[in-house]
């Protein structure tokens, strides 16, 4: 099954842009008539074959439509501390894309390593991920933002801070099925006790994620595959 990215799809008739065509066509070497899937990262999946396989523009038809294509019942949303080394950060996203997740907010604490990110590069990453792991709903990638406008933000669900301290939940004690969940990470040096007690103020519960003493990025992907598998049993 190969699957291809294009956000926007009207009609019956699906036109790749020059990068999804030359995997399509030159990578890929298929040709008319050829039948391949698309997503438009909401969801939607359509199996599809190639009316014109020109490698610069391929053309598709929709022979099929899929609405709500392996839809879950449940959001996760994560925001995590920006790593010094961008690689990292990637990394992250492309494993949380495939294990599972619904929206990424980068942080920036007071000890961040790291003030700036590239998200249309995170983007692409996420994009990637996703046809590779054959979902159709895309991760939200937001843009940095400052820790305490973060924290002061809406948010219908359950709350986790993840800190090492005594005083703490482990994450499966936490955790109720099919709850929408919003979790923290912090970066290396971890949250400082300012940001924690502020977070308190805000209703956020500090959660454990075991009692190994993890690398963000670990950190991150754990509670993503925890999250997900605890909605899995």
């Amino acid at each position: 099954m190969h699957l291809f990215y294009n956000s926007v799809i009207s009609d019956n008739i699906i036109n790749l842009n020059e990068e999804e065509s030359k995997h399509c066509i030159r990578v890929l070497r298929l040709k008319s008539n050829d039948i391949v899937w698309v997503t438009d990262g909401n969801g939607k999946m359509y199996k599809t074959s190639i009316i014109d396989d020109n490698k610069n523009k391929c053309v598709l038809n929709i022979i099929e439509t899929i609405d709500n294509y392996n839809q879950r019942k449940y959001k996760l949303h994560l925001a995590i501390s920006p790593l010094q080394n961008s690689e990292r950060l990637e990394w992250f996203v492309e494993k949380a894309t495939e294990s599972g997740i619904d929206e990424i907010t980068p942080i920036l604490c007071e000890h961040s390593e790291r003030k700036n990110i590239n998200v249309e590069r995170l983007k692409k990453v996420a994009v990637s991920a996703m046809k590779q792991s054959l979902k159709a709903y895309l991760p939200k990638i937001n843009p940095l933002v400052k820790y305490n406008d973060f924290i002061k933000n809406d948010f219908n669900g359950l709350k986790g801070i993840a800190y090492c301290t005594d005083e703490r939940q482990h994450i499966t004690d936490w955790y109720k099925k099919n709850s929408d969940c919003l979790i923290l990470i912090g970066p290396e040096g971890d949250f400082s006790q300012k940001e924690i007690d502020f977070a308190l103020q805000y209703k956020y519960t500090v959660i454990s994620l075991g009692n190994s003493r993890l690398r963000t990025e670990t950190a991150a992907i754990t509670a993503c595959m925890v999250f997900n598998f605890l909605n899995k049993m």
